[in-house]
């Protein structure tokens, strides 16, 4: 009877002691809607493998691509309620619920791609992560999502080529706006609808980058592609704060710090999906038209009113306009 105590007592120790193991690691799970082969999932892959080996495996991150666990606004309603812990979302999305990322589908915002990175990654950049967190939605970084530019059916070389033309748009007043401003016709329509739209002319074009726009297959109806670049529209790495809360200060620290490392790491990727995106498209037949800028820059300029008695959007406009000269400046220093 005593060794038989033994034995049982034995094998509950152990038992708690396996248990207590496993709940010392803690589990992120991270939802999103792309392909495992975008960058941003290759960026999720490194950033889940460095929070792996900075914790030594007491911190994990669970991926679930291709929109298993829902939509982008699916997805941030979840993390609103704690029902999911990460998710990435383009800042189109965010919108709706916090509204400083507005600011970035204004046309030309940005001067370039650098002075994107600049502010995306300054300052300013961390203000506007931050603002999400009174809605439980807490920003990490920004993920390179390229630059917006138009394809249809007919060649747009000016704005002038755009009127007369139904240009699909998201579900955003901002893109509507753009397009009205230069002479098109905006009419939103879903993305998964948006190919046979085009295929029955029911709009004319579309805008969008260029992986889009090769891996949705529009270049097949769509021989013709602007790259006038009129927004960037930067991708979101958005954290729930209910899981943000329960991870103690040295994990907040591991995750962090995979997170600063998986953002050139996506943009190095982004860099080369555009490439083989572009060149793809024109071995196909497409195409490419590089126009000048300025006729478009122009021709939007009455956009940025929308949010003029904003004040506290208005003064975020203004702080990025003002913040294009330096951005230039060191980049000519670098070079």
């Amino acid at each position: 009877m005593n060794k038989l105590i033994t034995v049982l007592l034995a094998i509950l120790f152990f038992a708690s002691a396996g248990c207590g193991l496993k709940k010392e690691v803690k589990v992120l799970k991270l939802g999103h809607g792309l392909d495992t082969k975008h960058s941003v999932h290759i960026a999720m892959e490194f950033m889940a493998k460095r929070v792996n080996e900075l914790s030594n495996g007491k911190l994990k991150i669970e991926i679930y691509p291709g929109g298993v666990l829902g939509s982008e606004r699916e997805s941030l309603e979840l993390l609103q309620l704690g029902s999911l812990d990460m998710t990435k979302v383009s800042s189109a999305a965010l919108e709706g619920f916090v509204e400083e990322y507005k600011i970035f589908g204004l046309p030309y915002i940005f001067k370039s791609r650098e002075h994107a990175f600049a502010v995306l990654d300054g300052p300013l950049g961390q203000e506007i992560l931050n603002k999400g967190e009174e809605y439980w939605l807490k920003g990490l970084c920004f993920y390179d999502a390229g630059a917006r530019s138009f394809y249809s059916s007919t060649p747009i070389q000016s704005p002038e080529d755009l009127k007369g033309l139904k240009i699909r748009v998201m579900q955003s007043i901002t893109s509507f706006e753009m397009v009205k401003a230069m002479g098109g016709s905006p009419t939103p329509i879903s993305w998964g609808e948006l190919y046979t739209a085009l295929q029955g002319k029911v709009v004319d074009g579309a805008e969008n980058n260029p992986p889009s726009f090769y891996l949705s297959h529009h270049y097949e109806v769509c021989r013709y592609y602007t790259l006038n670049e009129h927004t960037r529209l930067p991708d979101v790495l958005i954290m729930s704060t209910h899981a943000l809360e329960k991870l103690t200060s040295q994990e907040k620290d591991w995750l962090m710090q995979a997170v600063r490392e998986s953002v050139p790491v996506q943009r190095k990727e982004w860099q080369k999906s555009e490439e083989n995106a572009l060149k793809a498209v024109i071995e196909d037949g497409v195409e490419i038209i590089k126009p000048d800028k300025q006729p478009f820059i122009d021709g939007v300029s009455e956009v940025y009113n929308l949010y003029k008695d904003n004040e506290k959007l208005w003064n975020l406009i203004q702080r990025i306009q003002q913040s294009a000269p330096s951005v230039k400046a060191q980049s000519e220093n670098s070079n």
